[in-house]
């Protein structure tokens, strides 16, 4: 694993040293951050589920101002320590250690432009963690959602409605945008 571009392009990432990690590929980190370059200056993002950190050190190098990695596991917050350190990431950014899945419900987020959910395919009750993720992104921001390409997932959630789906091997990229309320 490698930071693809930006001011950090080409340092090597550690990747997980056992199972129950899945870090997000290369090639489809590249898409991903194709599709996400008008949105990354000054973005504020959301990695939840963030495993060895590379999607939200690739928006750090990339130019967003500020990114919260969230992870419950252990080995992971470690390798996202270990990641920073290894590019040289000093600021920008926060780690929280808990369930993404209960970030929504205290207030202790703010809304992201960017917000990027990749939790374990095999996660029951994907409706669930979208609606709790929707909360958190602002105002013309996006949620960007990782699953396998076999996995349903709605057409909206709260108040999100899906914009866009990209396939990369067997991963897909869905895209939720907040639903604009008409003005009167």
């Amino acid at each position: 694993m490698r930071v693809i571009a930006g001011r950090f392009k080409g340092r090597t990432l550690a990747p997980p040293k056992r199972g129950g990690l899945r870090p997000t590929s290369d090639r489809l980190r590249e898409t991903l951050f194709n599709i996400l370059a008008p949105r990354l200056d000054g973005a504020r993002v959301l990695d939840a589920y963030a495993g060895t950190g590379a999607v939200g050190i690739e928006a750090l190098s990339r130019g967003a101002a500020h990114v919260v990695f969230v992870e419950e596991n252990r080995q992971a917050l470690t390798l996202i320590r270990q990641n920073l350190r290894r590019c040289g990431v000093t600021e920008g950014y926060t780690i929280v250690s808990r369930d993404a899945r209960e970030l929504s419900g205290d207030g202790s987020l703010q809304r992201f432009d960017i917000v990027f959910l990749d939790p374990p395919y095999d996660l029951p009750d994907v409706d669930r963690t979208l609606d709790v993720a929707s909360v958190l992104v602002a105002s013309g921001g996006l949620l960007v959602f990782e699953h396998a390409t076999r996995r349903e997932v709605p057409q909206a959630a709260d108040r999100l409605v899906q914009r866009r789906q990209v396939r990369v091997g067997d991963s897909m990229l869905t895209f939720y945008e907040p639903v604009q309320e008409e003005r009167a």
